[in-house]
C-alpha cells in the first residue's frame, strides 16, 4: 500500500511566498499597540472605579451612621428614654 505525500499547506511553502507590504507591517504593529494601550487603560479604568466605588460606599455608610445617631438621639428627646 503506497502512501500518497500529503497536499503540500500553502501557508509553509517558502519558494512560494508574496512580497510584504511594509504599510501593512506597519498598520499590524500600529493595532496591536492600539490594543495593548487600551488593554492597558481598561486595567487602569476597572482600578479607578472600584477606588470610586469604595469612596462612594463610605460616604453613603457615614451619611447611613449620622441619620441613624441623628434619630435615636431625636427619639430619646422625643420619648424621654
Amino acid at each position: 500500500m503506497p502512501s500518497e505525500p500529503l497536499p503540500e499547506d500553502p501557508r509553509t511553502v517558502v519558494g512560494d511566498d508574496a512580497p510584504l507590504d511594509p504599510d501593512a507591517i506597519e498598520l499590524r504593529y500600529r493595532y496591536h499597540r492600539a490594543r495593548r494601550h487600551a488593554r492597558v487603560n481598561q486595567k487602569q479604568e476597572t482600578r479607578l472605579a472600584r477606588y470610586r466605588f469604595y469612596i462612594v460606599m463610605l460616604v453613603l455608610i457615614a451619611l447611613a451612621v449620622a441619620f441613624a445617631i441623628g434619630s435615636w438621639h431625636e427619639i430619646q428627646r422625643l420619648f424621654g428614654l
